[in-house]
């Protein structure tokens, strides 16, 4: 069995929404200084949906091809179901990751919820701090290596 699933590799070789978003409404940046991976997540919003999503990431193929897929399951969303978004959905719809690869799906929901505080804060929009959990920490993020 391969490593990386087909779906992997695809949002890996042709990643979507990569870019910067000059005027976005809400930016959210998220890294992980271990492994390595940095990804910045770029919103436009209009009326609650997001209109346009780009990312930048620096890191590994599982980094890149779960931003790219996060971003293709949040494009066109209200934000109250990218708030739902989470790593094992983006994992699932990259039919799967390595087990010390799942970081990558962890760090992209971090930043997608970055982004979307970083909006509601930009905006003065009152929210529950409990759907913003501090992002985890490279202590947390201590995957074995296989």
């Amino acid at each position: 069995m391969a490593l990386y699933s087909e779906k992997v590799m695809d949002h890996f070789t042709n990643p979507r929404n990569v870019g910067k978003i000059e005027d976005a409404d809400g930016i959210g940046e998220v890294g992980n200084a271990k492994c390595g991976d940095i990804m910045k997540i770029y919103l436009k919003i209009e009326n609650d949906v997001i209109t346009d999503v780009k990312f930048n990431t620096f890191g590994c193929g599982s980094a890149i091809a779960s931003s790219s897929m996060a971003t293709e399951m949040i494009k066109g969303k209200p934000l109250s179901q990218a708030l739902e978004l989470t790593n094992k959905a983006v994992a699932e719809a990259l039919d799967g990751l390595p087990a010390h690869k799942m970081h990558c799906s962890v760090l992209a929901e971090e930043a997608i919820r970055s982004a979307i505080k970083d909006y509601y804060d930009r905006r003065g929009i009152a929210y529950d701090k409990s759907q913003f959990p501090e992002p985890h920490g490279e202590e947390e993020h201590n995957f074995e290596e296989d």
